[in-house]
C-alpha cells in the first residue's frame, strides 16, 4: 500500500481515500481530475476561467502524434501488449476523425484537450484507453504539445518572412 496524503477533519486524521470522507459533490470529484479535495462545486465563472479548452483545441493533432509515440513505447518497454497497443491506435485514429470532421463530442467535464481525448479514447476502447496514461504526466504532454505546435508555427512564419 502506498503513502496516502491525510486530511483533518473533526480533528482526526484521515487518509485521502477513506470512504466516511465527505461526498457531497462526488460527481465533481469523479469527473475533475482535482475535485476531490473540495466539499463544494467549482463556481461555474471559475471553471469557464480555469478552462483552457479554447485554446487547446488548436493542439489536438499534436497530442495524439505525442500519444502514437507513447503508445508504441509503452508497448517496446512490454507495458502494452500489441492487443493494447492495437486497440489504442485504432482509438486515437476514431478520435483524430471525430476532431478533424468537428464532430468530437466535448464533454463539461473536458478540463483540457488532453483529458477530452483520455475520456473520448477509453469511451470507444474501454478501460485499456486508460493505460496509455501509464509513465506520462499531463505536464509531459502539454510541454510537448506546445512545443510540436510552436515548431510548426515558427516553420510557417519563417516561409512566410523569406516571400517578403
Amino acid at each position: 500500500m502506498g503513502i496516502q496524503p491525510k486530511t483533518k477533519s473533526n480533528g482526526r486524521n484521515r487518509t485521502a481515500s477513506d470512504p466516511s470522507r465527505g461526498t457531497r459533490h462526488a460527481a465533481q470529484a469523479k469527473s475533475k481530475l482535482w475535485g476531490g479535495r473540495f466539499r463544494e462545486r467549482t463556481h461555474r465563472l471559475v471553471e469557464a476561467f480555469t478552462s483552457s479548452l479554447a485554446v487547446d483545441r488548436r493542439l489536438y493533432a499534436y497530442d495524439i502524434l505525442g500519444s502514437i509515440a507513447h503508445c508504441k513505447t509503452l508497448e517496446k518497454a512490454g507495458v502494452l501488449t500489441r492487443k493494447d497497443t492495437t486497440a489504442i491506435l485504432r482509438g486515437l485514429d476514431s478520435v483524430r476523425a471525430e476532431l478533424d470532421a468537428g464532430r468530437f463530442p466535448f464533454a463539461p467535464q473536458d478540463e483540457d484537450i488532453h483529458m477530452a481525448i483520455e475520456r473520448r479514447l477509453t469511451e470507444l476502447i474501454g478501460p485499456v484507453g486508460g493505460k496509455l496514461h501509464t509513465g506520462r504526466s499531463r505536464n509531459d504532454q502539454v510541454a510537448l504539445d506546445i512545443r510540436l505546435y510552436l515548431k510548426d508555427q515558427l516553420g510557417l512564419m519563417a516561409g512566410g518572412i523569406t516571400k517578403l
